[in-house]
């Protein structure tokens, strides 16, 4: 019996290897809020979390533990605290703002290693995940990289 053909099954699924590939490919360049929650829980989560947002944004609510480094303001001089080996994460609003993009292009062009928290604070508050409020220090956490 045929399979039926529809919006789905129209276009056949790519070959499990190609498919991999793929998957790894996006995880190589994507993080989600449950998995940036529970290692900031850690004693080193291995990355630097950047909210990329305005500091008006960032003092209402941020993920705890982020720093504020808004995307127009990243460049050698303000990464210059951090180790060249350091990977961030970056987040911005969530999926109708493309700051964090524009904060990983920027990361990413200046030979960093980094990684989009997907979702953004929208994806941080449907996962009901505690915020912080208030200015940002600007600093690294010291268990950070």
């Amino acid at each position: 019996m045929p399979m039926p053909t529809n919006e789905v099954t129209a276009i056949r699924a790519a070959p499990a290897a190609e498919a991999a590939a793929h998957f790894a490919r996006r995880l190589s360049l994507e993080t989600d809020c449950s998995d940036v929650h529970d290692a900031m829980a850690s004693d080193a989560p291995g990355f630097v979390l950047l909210d990329v947002r305005g500091p008006g944004a960032y003092a209402r609510a941020h993920v705890p533990g982020a720093v504020n480094l808004p995307h127009r303001e990243i460049g050698q001089e303000r990464l210059a605290q951090w180790s060249d080996d350091t990977l961030f994460v970056v987040y911005c609003a969530g999926p109708h703002c493309n700051g964090a993009d524009k904060g990983a292009l920027k990361l990413a062009s200046l030979g960093r290693s980094v990684k989009l928290m997907i979702g953004g604070m929208t994806g941080w508050a449907d996962e009901m995940l505690p915020v912080a409020t208030g200015p940002s220090s600007g600093g690294q956490r010291p268990d950070a990289a």
